[in-house]
């Protein structure tokens, strides 16, 4: 009688090592989320929420996760290098554009005291990038939009400095004094403005070289003058057309070099 029962027993036991590779495979798992997860950009404070749940609901709170620490470290610190690098490589490219600018302008300054222009245009290297700044009278008369004989010249000489390489973004702006003008052709300063940065453009877009893509004209009427209006003299400081030269990277400019 002894003999039946435990062999009943020895039959109703449940054959549990089916568990073994059951665990295997969810450890194989939980290894392969972990990794994929380190490969990702890892927030520390979220990664380590999720490491305490695992911790509780896999491993009965004790070294599922153990290593999850190092596994942010090293996340991080790898993040960090990069951040280190990509500064590093936008510094030296800023000072490689600031160093081309700075040496544009010296050229286009040799060109104005060679051909006796300093009193007709002027430059000057900012934040913003290089200001080549041209007087009206040197290519407009009175109330006009329509570029004079010299002027053209001189912009064919400007257009020559414009090709640079890499290439950059270049904006040609128009400027007037506080004089109101109203005739046929111009309602306001603002149109007269307009107009005549779009025809300078024009003319410097006669270099074939240039991309025209990369132009662009603005007109600012009397809204922007760089002295007061309360002299001949300052007013036709303000009647000019500028042509700005934008960096292709932040450039930081010591006004006191320039």
């Amino acid at each position: 009688m002894m003999r039946k029962r435990r062999k009943s027993e020895d039959e109703e036991h449940v054959d549990e090592s089916w568990l073994i590779p059951y665990a295997d495979i969810l450890t194989l798992l939980l290894a392969l989320f972990i990794v994929l997860f380190a490969m990702s950009e890892v927030d520390s404070e979220k990664y380590q929420e999720l490491a305490t749940v695992f911790n509780n609901e896999l491993g009965n709170g004790e070294g599922v996760l153990e290593h999850s620490n190092s596994i942010v470290e090293v996340a991080e610190k790898k993040t960090a290098e990069e951040e280190s690098n990509t500064e590093t490589e936008t510094e030296d490219k800023s000072e490689e554009e600031l160093h081309q600018l700075d040496q544009l302008k010296q050229d286009i300054d040799q060109y104005i005291e060679g051909n006796d222009l300093p009193e007709k245009l002027g430059t000057k290297l900012t934040d913003e990038g290089l200001l080549v700044s041209i007087k009206d009278d040197v290519f407009f008369d009175p109330g006009s939009a329509a570029v004079k004989g010299d002027g053209k010249e001189i912009a064919k000489e400007i257009s020559e400095f414009l090709y640079t390489d890499p290439p950059h973004q270049i904006v040609v702006s128009g400027h007037t004094d506080n004089v109101p003008i109203h005739n046929r052709e111009f309602a306001s300063n603002w149109d007269l403005s307009v107009m005549r940065a779009v025809n300078f453009m024009r003319l410097l877009l006669d270099n074939e070289k240039l991309e025209a893509q990369r132009f662009s004209a603005k007109g600012f009427g009397e809204h922007q003058p760089i002295a007061p209006n309360d002299s001949v003299e300052n007013r036709a400081k303000n009647r000019r057309v500028e042509v700005l030269i934008l960096p292709n990277y932040e450039i930081e400019v010591d006004d006191k070099n320039n």
